[in-house]
């Protein structure tokens, strides 16, 4: 049988700003990655997205970004 793991990020949401409908896409995918607090994310939302996986049984990969929160990791920065 032929598996293909549909991915999807989340838990991009922070603080009071809501990005995505985390709890509607993950019933979906078979596998996630879950922003790490640098370009979004914040350590409850992280948590609650994690929580959420487990749930359903939805594989968790992370998802790393630049440090650049207000611009969502999309703007030029130095990094070496």
């Amino acid at each position: 049988m032929v598996f293909a793991d549909l991915n999807s990020d989340l838990g991009e949401s922070f603080g009071a700003y809501k990005i995505g409908e985390d709890d509607q896409i993950i019933p979906l995918v078979s596998s996630v990655n879950i922003a790490c607090g640098w370009h979004a994310g914040d350590p409850l939302v992280m948590q609650k997205a994690v929580a959420l996986a487990k749930r359903h049984g939805t594989s968790i990969g992370a998802h790393p970004g630049f440090p650049d929160l207000m611009g969502f990791g999309r703007r030029n920065m130095n990094a070496s």
